[in-house]
């Protein structure tokens, strides 16, 4: 069996490209997932692929970081791939190849890069939110209330009129006015 790996880490991503390598490679079966690369531990999908794999099989994939971003992780992977008797190819990466003899090398290289560049997107988006911030960019929902509305319920709340009301008159839920203090 050829099976095929495509993975994104969010919703909002398009695995449409891996796909079509895929499926275009021949796979006969493609496995999807919406997690983060990070962890293969949180991935339950690539691991039922894995369990599965037969001696023969191949294990497909676009690149190292489809199949893990932590350099052990990767060596550990192309480990298991092996010890059942499969393979693990990288279409866009053809280097990495458990047939070559200095795969883990290769990939354990690969797998650090990959590393890298996560550590450099997460320090990118932390140095972008903390200059957003000093900016005064808000970050979050828009509040569902105006200041001068949350007055307005304040003093009706004093009042002692029913928060169903008071959030009817609003277009918002009791939540929502339940969690308006001073």
């Amino acid at each position: 069996m050829i099976y095929g790996y495509a993975r994104v880490s969010t919703k909002k991503q398009d695995p449409g490209y891996q796909l079509d390598r895929l499926r275009k490679a021949g796979c006969d079966h493609i496995v999807r997932e919406k997690k983060s690369g990070k962890d293969t531990k949180s991935r339950p999908e690539f691991l039922r692929l894995l369990a599965s794999l037969q001696p023969g099989d191949t294990l497909l994939a676009t690149v190292s970081d489809r199949v893990a971003r932590d350099p052990l992780d990767l060596v550990l992977i192309l480990r298991e791939v092996e010890s059942a008797g499969a393979q693990l190819r990288l279409l866009d990466e053809p280097y990495i190849d458990t047939t070559f003899d200095f795969a883990d090398v290769i990939a354990y290289f690969r797998g650090w890069v990959a590393r890298v560049q996560r550590l450099r997107i997460l320090e990118n988006t932390s140095n972008g939110r903390a200059m957003a911030k000093a900016r005064g960019v808000k970050f979050g929902r828009k509040p569902k209330l105006s200041p001068r509305q949350r007055a307005q319920v304040m003093e009706r709340k004093a009042k002692g009129e029913p928060y169903a009301r008071i959030a009817r008159s609003y277009g918002v839920s009791e939540s929502t006015i339940l969690r308006v203090r001073p």
